[in-house]
Protein backbone atom coordinates (compact mmCIF):
# COMPACT_ATOMS: atom_id res chain seq x y z
CA UNK A 1 0.00 0.00 0.00
CA UNK A 2 2.83 2.33 0.98
CA UNK A 3 4.53 1.80 -2.47
CA UNK A 4 1.23 2.52 -4.27
CA UNK A 5 0.76 5.93 -2.64
CA UNK A 6 4.59 6.68 -3.01
CA UNK A 7 4.58 6.25 -6.77
CA UNK A 8 1.02 7.74 -6.98
CA UNK A 9 2.75 11.26 -4.88
CA UNK A 10 5.70 10.87 -7.29
CA UNK A 11 3.74 10.87 -10.37
CA UNK A 12 1.66 13.90 -9.11
CA UNK A 13 4.64 15.51 -7.60
CA UNK A 14 6.73 15.30 -10.96
CA UNK A 15 3.21 16.78 -12.76
CA UNK A 16 3.22 19.29 -10.08
CA UNK A 17 6.99 20.30 -10.45
CA UNK A 18 6.63 20.02 -14.72
CA UNK A 19 8.74 17.13 -15.20
CA UNK A 20 7.55 14.14 -17.43
CA UNK A 21 6.22 11.06 -16.60
CA UNK A 22 9.56 9.50 -18.02
CA UNK A 23 11.31 11.36 -15.22
CA UNK A 24 8.49 10.62 -12.54
CA UNK A 25 9.29 6.45 -13.02
CA UNK A 26 13.31 7.02 -13.36
CA UNK A 27 13.05 8.77 -10.36
CA UNK A 28 11.05 6.30 -8.08
CA UNK A 29 13.49 3.03 -9.46
CA UNK A 30 16.36 5.52 -8.34
CA UNK A 31 14.47 6.36 -5.23
CA UNK A 32 13.64 2.10 -4.61
CA UNK A 33 17.21 1.48 -4.82
CA UNK A 34 18.36 3.26 -1.35
CA UNK A 35 15.82 2.12 1.45
CA UNK A 36 17.17 5.05 3.80
CA UNK A 37 16.80 7.64 0.93
CA UNK A 38 13.13 5.82 0.18
CA UNK A 39 12.34 6.47 3.97
CA UNK A 40 12.79 9.94 3.97
CA UNK A 41 10.92 10.44 0.90
CA UNK A 42 7.81 9.02 2.80
CA UNK A 43 8.45 10.68 5.88
CA UNK A 44 8.12 13.75 3.65
CA UNK A 45 4.94 12.51 1.98
CA UNK A 46 3.40 11.82 4.99
CA UNK A 47 4.33 14.61 7.20
CA UNK A 48 5.35 17.41 5.03
CA UNK A 49 8.68 17.78 6.44
CA UNK A 50 12.19 16.30 6.68
CA UNK A 51 13.14 14.02 9.18
CA UNK A 52 16.67 13.89 8.78
CA UNK A 53 17.48 10.60 9.26
CA UNK A 54 19.21 9.91 5.68
CA UNK A 55 22.34 11.58 5.69
CA UNK A 56 25.71 11.59 3.68
CA UNK A 57 28.96 12.21 5.56
CA UNK A 58 26.79 14.74 7.71
CA UNK A 59 24.54 15.88 4.97
CA UNK A 60 20.88 15.56 4.08
CA UNK A 61 18.39 16.46 1.72
CA UNK A 62 17.50 19.58 3.70
CA UNK A 63 21.09 20.68 3.36
CA UNK A 64 21.27 19.72 -0.34
CA UNK A 65 18.11 21.98 -1.12
CA UNK A 66 19.82 24.76 0.58
CA UNK A 67 22.63 24.34 -1.57
CA UNK A 68 20.54 24.32 -4.43
CA UNK A 69 18.94 27.57 -3.69
CA UNK A 70 22.09 29.52 -2.61
CA UNK A 71 23.34 28.06 -5.89
CA UNK A 72 21.03 28.68 -8.03
CA UNK A 73 19.90 32.23 -6.55
CA UNK A 74 20.83 34.27 -10.07
CA UNK A 75 18.44 31.93 -11.83
CA UNK A 76 15.57 32.01 -8.85
CA UNK A 77 15.77 35.81 -8.81
CA UNK A 78 15.67 35.74 -13.14
CA UNK A 79 13.01 33.54 -12.84
CA UNK A 80 14.11 31.31 -15.80
CA UNK A 81 14.48 28.01 -14.21
CA UNK A 82 10.98 26.63 -13.57
CA UNK A 83 11.63 26.77 -9.63
CA UNK A 84 11.10 30.60 -8.26
CA UNK A 85 7.35 29.63 -7.47
CA UNK A 86 7.47 26.18 -7.29
CA UNK A 87 8.20 24.24 -4.14
CA UNK A 88 7.45 20.64 -5.43
CA UNK A 89 10.29 21.34 -7.95
CA UNK A 90 12.61 22.25 -5.16
CA UNK A 91 11.66 18.99 -3.08
CA UNK A 92 11.81 17.29 -6.20
CA UNK A 93 15.25 18.34 -7.24
CA UNK A 94 16.41 18.51 -3.53
CA UNK A 95 15.74 14.46 -3.67
CA UNK A 96 16.98 13.45 -6.77
CA UNK A 97 20.01 15.33 -5.84
CA UNK A 98 20.44 13.94 -2.71
CA UNK A 99 20.05 10.39 -4.54
CA UNK A 100 23.02 11.71 -6.38
CA UNK A 101 25.20 12.54 -3.35
CA UNK A 102 24.63 9.12 -1.99
CA UNK A 103 26.18 7.43 -5.32
CA UNK A 104 28.99 9.82 -5.71
CA UNK A 105 29.42 11.49 -2.35
CA UNK A 106 32.78 13.04 -3.20
CA UNK A 107 31.72 14.58 -5.97
CA UNK A 108 28.72 16.20 -4.87
CA UNK A 109 30.44 16.99 -1.21
CA UNK A 110 32.88 19.40 -3.11
CA UNK A 111 30.61 20.77 -5.23
CA UNK A 112 28.60 21.45 -2.31
CA UNK A 113 31.32 23.29 -0.50
CA UNK A 114 32.60 25.00 -3.36
CA UNK A 115 30.21 26.13 -5.78
CA UNK A 116 28.06 28.05 -2.62
CA UNK A 117 26.40 30.62 -5.25
CA UNK A 118 27.02 33.84 -2.78
CA UNK A 119 29.60 36.25 -2.73
CA UNK A 120 31.58 37.04 -0.13
CA UNK A 121 35.33 38.50 0.24
CA UNK A 122 37.17 35.38 0.78
CA UNK A 123 35.18 33.46 -1.35
CA UNK A 124 37.97 34.26 -4.46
Amino acid sequence: MEQDKAVHWIRNLCAYAGESKDFAEAFYEKLKQNKEVYEEFVYFMENGNFACRANVKGYTVVDVMVWQMDHFKARLDQDNSKTRQNGDRMVLLAFNTFLNLVKEPDQYIRKMQAETGTDYPEKY
